[in-house]
């Protein structure tokens, strides 16, 4: 059972281990960017692929239904997989961005405070770009202008 536990206390995204700096090793060296790199391809992949089944999908169910509400749910179906398929459009551009932000040596630092990210937060999403304290500061905001 111990090891049950420990198997489930380290799986992460797209079943990559947490990264474990070695002891003094820069923050953001190359180590850490490549690793974050394949955690981001390997994200972009899986979304490409569901793009992918979409389209497949959408082709072989399309059809031209006689009955309004037969029709109707297939629109209603189609429709909200492709909304779903627009937010990942965006967040593949997210990760392109990313993935430009670690070639450059720019990722992992708040772009408004300019403070380290941090690991655990950027495995917990790989795509951050604000440190946990501006991140809240900035939803606090929002609530508060009501968007």
């Amino acid at each position: 059972m111990p090891t049950q536990a420990k198997q489930q206390q380290h799986q992460t995204i797209s079943g990559f281990e947490p990264y474990v700096p070695a002891e003094g090793e820069e923050y953001m060296g190359a180590p850490m960017r490549a690793h974050f790199t394949k955690i981001l391809n390997k994200w972009k992949q899986d979304l490409m692929q569901e793009v992918d089944r979409t389209v497949d999908h959408m082709k072989d169910e399309a059809a031209n239904f006689p009955d309004p509400a037969d029709r109707a749910s297939q629109e209603e179906e189609f429709a909200l997989e492709l909304r779903a398929r627009d937010r990942e459009r965006k967040l593949i551009k997210k990760i392109d961005k990313t993935l430009e932000l670690i070639q450059d040596e720019e990722y992992g630092w708040c772009e408004s405070c300019g403070i380290e990210i941090g690991v655990k937060r950027l495995e917990a999403r790989p795509t951050a770009d604000l440190c946990i304290d501006c991140k809240t500061l900035a939803e606090i905001k929002e609530k508060q202008v009501g968007k």
